[in-house]
C-alpha cells in the first residue's frame, strides 16, 4: 500500500509489483518519466479557482493512469527553491533555466514502448495550460 499519488488520504494497492513480476504478464512494461514544465509567470498569475480546476484535473488524470495500469510508483512536485551547480563551480540560485520555464515535477509512468508512453502522456491537464511542455523519457537501467 502507498500514499495515494494525488495526495488524497488513504492508500491505493500500487501495480508497480504486479506488472513487473507477474510472469503470466504478456506485455513487458517499461518504465518513462514525465517531466513536467511550466512558464513560472503564468503559475504565478492562476487565481485559487483555477488552481483548484487545475488539482481536480490532475486527481482525474492519475486515477485515470491507475485505473489502466500505467501508474509506477514515483513522482512528486517539485519547490522552486533550489540551486544549480554548473561544471565551472559557480552556484546560482534556482532551477530556473533561462527561457522562463521550469521544473515543476515529474511522475513515473508503465508502457509497453515510447510511443504508448507519448500517447498516455497526451491527455495530461499540464498541457492545457499556456506556456508548459511534459518531456517524455525512457528509463534506462545501469
Amino acid at each position: 500500500m502507498f500514499p495515494h499519488p494525488s495526495g488524497r488520504k488513504g492508500l491505493y494497492d500500487c501495480p508497480y509489483d504486479e506488472l513487473h513480476n507477474n510472469k503470466q504478464n504478456t506485455r513487458r512494461m517499461k518504465e518513462f518519466i514525465l517531466l513536467f514544465r511550466a512558464d513560472y509567470q503564468d503559475i504565478a498569475g492562476v487565481s485559487a479557482k483555477e488552481k483548484q480546476e487545475r488539482n481536480n484535473r490532475w486527481i482525474d488524470w492519475i486515477d485515470e493512469l491507475e485505473d489502466n495500469n500505467h501508474l509506477a510508483e514515483g513522482g512528486n512536485h517539485l519547490t522552486s527553491k533550489g540551486k544549480v551547480i554548473r561544471g565551472n563551480g559557480t552556484i546560482i540560485d534556482g532551477p530556473f533555466r533561462e527561457d522562463k520555464e521550469f521544473l515543476l515535477g515529474y511522475i513515473l509512468i508503465l508502457a509497453t514502448s515510447l510511443d504508448e508512453a507519448v500517447e498516455v502522456a497526451k491527455d495530461c491537464p499540464i498541457l492545457a495550460g499556456e506556456g508548459t511542455s511534459l518531456e517524455v523519457r525512457e528509463i534506462g537501467n545501469i
